[in-house]
């Protein structure tokens, strides 16, 4: 039985990280922790040092199986829910109710619950560990936390492909970013699209999943629904931030070509990207932002001299990782606070692209492009930014792609970018083709 088929109708959440051989898992809400403003982050840091400070945790639970709270925020304090985010807010968290974590062959399930204050926890905790075994019956008929592309599958089938944004307006909008850069302290901005599609049957998240598993394996993948059949899903590459103690660990991802089934081809496109003063120039924006943004929080920062390629399925990327020691451990938020959105997002300086993104782009992001994951008990956690994303409704997905667009962008070398960007989905979706 697949964990996220069992889980359907109920709250769900997934996350994979690959580099630690690590899935996380889970089903309904024993709490939701929310926030709205600038000062989401802080709010949010609050209420989870709250619940986990009169948190009553069993001894013999090893770290990993501890509870954690899964979610992430809006692109923007200003969020506002539309139709497409009617489910999703500025700041979301919850404490599943049901929690699994698989790692190296093993696997715990956890049950969260909140007890009244009025309340004897040494009366409930029989009634907590009745239910643990009884849910055990379900965790040994999960062999595998991750979507398998199994006899739950259904067959959706594409009705309609929309674009909210034309070709040509996309060119408009990219020539008044480069004239803002010309002539404002606008160094770069990141402009994003939306692919709008319309299915005969409700979406198979699961399915979807599966696909993205297989062919963007070394991608974080994620999950967060929190209301029935509203999901935003993805397999993005790129880290936020991990927060483990004083031990940070971010990077940077700017700059992007194509791949080619030639490995000579290929391995020339990776280099002619190496070589190409456009993207070094855009990715040089972002690690200077990066390290800028940490100087305060830090007392050592490890960076690669120089980028190096990050090879996905159909793109490849200019890569920096980055590691620091924090002057403090004050868990994962206040890093993320600090970095997002990095000029990878949204552009450079900070202040000046949001407020052009804000004033320009005719569709809202919603949580494209800003950070998901997960905290833990120690207010540790991961966050990746959710880019190759959509959000779904029932029969009904969104589509977002962005490019990063500095004073040598051509819009038609923009467009061709960002259609790069949208196929992990496409494909996940049926809407291009894509072997299962």
């Amino acid at each position: 039985m697949d964990f996220l088929h069992h889980a359907q109708g109920q709250e769900r959440f997934f996350w994979e990280d690959v580099r630690d051989h690590i899935v996380f898992a889970g089903f309904g809400a024993a709490a939701n922790l929310m926030a709205w403003g600038n000062g989401r982050y802080h709010s949010i840091q609050q209420q989870a040092e709250t619940l986990f400070t009169d948190a009553i945790l069993l001894n013999d639970v090893p770290d990993l199986a501890k509870p954690r709270l899964f979610g992430g925020f809006a692109f923007r304090d200003d969020f506002l829910p539309d139709n497409t985010w009617a489910a999703f807010h500025p700041a979301h968290f919850i404490l599943p109710h049901y929690q699994f974590v698989q790692l190296s062959g093993e696997t715990w399930l956890t049950i969260n619950a909140l007890i009244p204050l009025a309340d004897d926890p040494e009366h409930s905790l029989p009634i907590l560990r009745e239910a643990l075994e009884t849910r055990c019956s379900v965790l040994s008929k999960i062999k595998d936390l991750r979507s398998k592309n199994s006899a739950q599958s259904s067959i959706f089938h594409l009705q309609s492909l929309s674009y909210p944004m034309s070709q040509q307006e996309w060119s408009h909008l990219i020539n008044q970013a480069r004239h803002d850069i010309e002539s404002t302290e606008l160094k770069k901005v990141v402009l994003a699209r939306v692919c709008e599609a319309k299915f005969d049957q409700r979406i198979n998240i699961e399915e979807a999943l599966a696909f993205l598993n297989k062919q963007y394996a070394d991608c974080y993948r994620f999950i967060f629904e929190p209301r029935p059949f509203h999901s935003f899903f993805g397999a993005t590459p790129e880290l936020l931030a991990k927060v483990s103690g004083t031990k940070l660990t971010t990077m940077s991802l700017a700059g992007s070509i194509a791949r080619s089934d030639d490995p000579l081809e290929d391995a020339f496109l990776g280099q002619s990207l190496l070589e190409s003063a456009k993207d070094r120039h855009e990715h040089e924006l972002v690690v200077m932002s990066i390290l800028s943004r940490l100087a305060p929080l830090t007392s050592q920062l490890e960076i690669s001299p120089q980028p190096g390629v990050y090879k996905l399925s159909n793109i490849q990327h200019l890569f920096t990782p980055i590691r620091a020691t924090l002057t403090r451990a004050s868990g994962i938020l206040p890093l993320v606070a600090a970095l997002h959105p990095t000029p990878a997002l949204g552009g450079s300086p900070r202040d000046i692209a949001m407020t052009f993104i804000r004033q320009t782009e005719p569709v809202p992001r919603g949580w494209y492009a800003a950070p998901v994951g997960w905290i833990d008990y120690k207010l540790d956690g991961a966050f990746a930014v959710a880019i190759r994303s959509a959000v779904t409704q029932e029969r009904r997905a969104w589509l977002y792609a962005g490019a990063g667009i500095v004073r040598d962008s051509v819009p038609e070398k923009e467009w061709a970018e960002t259609e790069l960007k949208f196929r992990p989905m496409q494909q996940a979706l049926r809407i291009v083709n894509g072997e299962l």
